[in-house]
């Protein structure tokens, strides 16, 4: 048997993003990290260590980057919007300094940051808005790093999951995916930052609750009624024990790398 498709019209942004507030501890204990590579590759095109610098991360959600970024030496200052993911980085990062707002309108003050980073975030902001606010906060020489974990479609099972998933949603969910594979365009249309452009693969191996868990905690499933997703999700669930019958799941992506200085 296989799920009815989504039927209902494709949500608003903004309803969208405020989804992630409800599943918080969710999206904590499942979505994936990062790779070391990916800060290596943030130093080398910034032309500086993240080591000692002041960082911003904005749209900093429940810390996962936040986190590398300290252990990387970084003094960090978290920007977060939403209710639900602020109190959830509260509560797992107490030490590290939050503050509410979002890209589009940065709280802080003119020339403060060496870096300003944003993972798996930029796409909630207006870029007409937020590419000024980060000339306006950044340093000059200062770097913009914005940085998204996409799924690598060239892996057989991946794409198929994704076609699935996008029949489920009613939508070309590989295409999207692929379009927002490059985000170079998307990044700055009005051409002020020059981007350059990396991708770095890397695979993490979980529990297949966990996968379910994590691909269960992207806004457009959060926004179907929850019996419909559960049943979505455990048709899911039977397609990978198929693939992977020890219940141990290959994740592997590429993570896009942008990033720019400022002059």
């Amino acid at each position: 048997m296989t799920t009815p498709p989504a039927t209902s019209p494709e949500p608003p942004a903004a309803l969208r993003a405020q989804s992630f507030n409800a599943a918080a501890a969710q999206y904590a204990a499942n979505r994936p990290s990062y790779p070391p590579a990916l800060f290596d590759t943030v130093e080398e095109l910034a032309g500086r260590p993240l080591a000692g610098a002041r960082v911003v991360d904005v749209g900093a959600g429940t810390g996962i980057a936040t986190a590398l970024l300290e252990a990387r030496g970084a003094d960090v200052l978290a920007v977060e919007p939403g209710d639900g993911m602020a109190a959830e980085f509260r509560r797992s990062l107490p030490h590290i300094p939050l503050v509410r707002g979002n890209g589009n309108a940065l709280p802080l003050a003119d020339g403060q940051a060496d870096f300003l980073t944003y993972a798996q975030a930029w796409h909630w902001t207006d870029p007409a808005l937020a590419v000024p606010e980060a000339l306006r906060v950044l340093r000059p020489g200062g770097a913009l790093a914005l940085w998204w974990n996409t799924d690598a479609l060239d892996v057989e099972w991946i794409a198929g999951q994704a076609d699935r998933t996008g029949c489920f949603l009613g939508m070309d969910t590989a295409a999207e995916k692929r379009k927002a594979a490059d985000r170079t365009d998307l990044a700055d249309p009005s051409g002020r930052l020059r981007f350059t452009r990396r991708a770095v693969r890397w695979s993490r191996r979980v529990p297949i609750d966990t996968h379910l868990a994590n691909i269960g905690s992207h806004s457009a499933l959060l926004l179907i009624p929850e019996a419909r997703r559960h049943a979505f999700l455990e048709e899911e669930r039977a397609h990978l024990l198929k693939v992977f019958p020890d219940g141990i799941v290959e994740e592997t992506y590429d993570v896009l790398l942008l990033v720019a200085t400022k002059p």
